[in-house]
């Protein structure tokens, strides 16, 4: 399949386009997943397990009442997160706030990274969506989370979708663009794999399960699907074999279930999906419980969460 033949950006080809993926077996992809949540590891695989998950981790806020303050503990969180453990991949911020995430994190790799496009409902005027990430990427921001426009997505408007996104990838300029698709909210795995397809043709260069603010958020099958998708299109001809990566976000508490997503980015799209670059998990309380296992197996002794500090 050439998908970049295949698919102009007109509301007949995207249809045919989308509506001739193949189906998903939504029991056969959630028997799948549950089989890869089900795997142990060793405990020197464990280890390493803990330091790339926590690795990936996009350290996020995004309340109503963040303030500068909470945004610069976060930062000094996310470059020395404790017990020896590495950097985050990320900071995940609201608009206003970037400029003091940026820095809180400067002279560090850890990337700076903003919601827009009117986050979370996504409910706005096309121009107004973009002045928010054109003003996001001038404070600073080298990563943008934007969100799609679910209702129009349900109403089989495609090619709205695809331009808008398109539209914010062009206003991004050189920062990466993560599509949030919000997959609490489309129902069924056939539209998960559609939606991550039509975000990955008009430029994703991340698709990402959620907002956090809908639940289900991230789920296993999801992220399954997620993630075959993003191996098929790297292997489809025309792609030129661009890597889009994978953010799961939402509900991902505890280190147990990172480790699960990283099993699942293994066994779904491949070891060299196992990277910053092209996976990330979005969360606020993870850190805390990676940490807290990352020091048991230190030093034999398990550390209480008023060992941490509170995100």
């Amino acid at each position: 399949m050439d998908v970049m033949g295949d698919v102009a950006a007109t509301e007949k080809s995207l249809r045919r386009f989308l509506h001739g993926l193949p189906g998903v077996d939504e029991v056969g992809a959630r028997a799948r997943a549950g089989t890869l949540a089900s795997r142990s590891i060793k405990a020197d695989s464990k280890r390493q397990a803990l330091d790339l998950a926590i690795s990936v981790i996009d350290l996020t806020t995004l309340e109503g009442q963040d303030t500068p303050g909470k945004v610069r503990a976060m930062c000094a969180k996310a470059r020395q997160p404790g017990f020896g453990a590495p950097p985050v991949a990320a900071v995940c911020i609201y608009p206003d706030l970037v400029p003091v995430a940026v820095a809180g994190v400067a002279g560090t790799e850890i990337h700076v990274a903003s919601v827009a496009t009117a986050f979370p409902s996504g409910r706005a005027a096309l121009d107004v969506k973009l002045a928010d990430v054109k003003s996001a990427v001038a404070a600073g921001a080298d990563e943008v989370d934007m969100v799609i426009d679910r209702g129009a997505f349900l109403c089989g408007r495609y090619q709205l979708v695809f331009d808008e996104i398109a539209a914010v990838r062009g206003a991004c300029g050189d920062a990466h663009l993560k599509v949030i698709l919000e997959t609490g909210e489309l129902g069924t795995l056939d539209n998960v794999r559609r939606a991550s397809w039509l975000a990955m043709l008009a430029g994703a260069d991340f698709i990402k399960t959620s907002t956090g603010k809908v639940a289900p958020a991230a789920t296993l099958p999801v992220t399954l699907v997620m993630l075959e998708a993003v191996r098929d299109f790297a292997g489809a001809a025309g792609s030129g074999g661009r890597r889009v990566g994978v953010k799961a976000a939402g509900g991902i508490r505890a280190a147990k279930d990172a480790i699960r997503y990283l099993v699942l980015v293994n066994e779904t799209a491949g070891e060299d999906w196992l990277d910053p670059r092209f996976f990330r998990i979005g969360a606020s309380s993870l850190l805390n419980d990676l940490l807290m296992q990352r020091a048991r197996m230190q030093t034999g002794r398990y550390s209480g969460p008023d060992y941490m500090t509170v995100d």
